[in-house]
């Protein structure tokens, strides 16, 4: 709606500069290369920039935080062991005055483990150590297979007899 109002806005201040052409006059029933095109009249001065703008200093001050703090201080600390998710990660952070130190890490999707070091000061700014250690991979431990012990095999009796063989008649047909 916003975008309607100011479109119309814009056809009508181009509208009233006069930049939009005058209607076409020409003489009815003249051939259309014979009528004349009015050109458009502009009804304004060229614009006339001016110097930047000056700015009212303001002159009452600002009213101060009577809950500011000079000496800020906090610690906090956090670790997630996940093992349905296997996400483990975890963070450590204190604060003294304008001087903040504090670490984190987690294990990223390769299974190494980042571990970032970070301090901050006015002096120095924000400086961080990254370490990354490898991925530790679970040894899978094979148990020794179990023996039982079992009892001596039984003798097993093929039949005394077998039964006397088909003969196989030729087929010559």
């Amino acid at each position: 709606m916003a975008y309607r109002f100011i479109v119309l806005a814009a056809l009508v201040a181009v509208a009233k500069a006069g930049i939009l052409g005058a209607p076409a006059v020409y003489a009815p029933g003249a051939p259309l290369t014979a009528r004349a095109y009015a050109a458009p009249a502009y009804a304004h001065a060229p614009v006339a920039y001016a110097a930047a703008p000056a700015y009212a200093k303001v002159a009452a001050p600002v009213a101060v935080d009577t809950d500011y703090d000079p000496n800020p201080s906090y610690s906090y600390a956090y670790d997630i062991q996940d093992a349905l998710t296997g996400d483990s990660k975890g963070q450590q952070e204190s604060r003294q005055g304008d001087v903040v130190q504090g670490s984190y890490s987690l294990t990223e999707p390769d299974g190494t483990r980042r571990t970032v070091e970070y301090t901050a000061d006015p002096v120095n700014g924000f400086n961080a150590v990254v370490h990354r250690e490898p991925a530790v991979v679970a040894k899978a431990v094979v148990a020794a297979p179990a023996y039982a012990k079992v009892a001596a095999p039984v003798a097993y009796a093929h039949p005394a007899a077998y039964g006397a063989p088909i003969a196989a008649k030729a087929y010559l047909g």
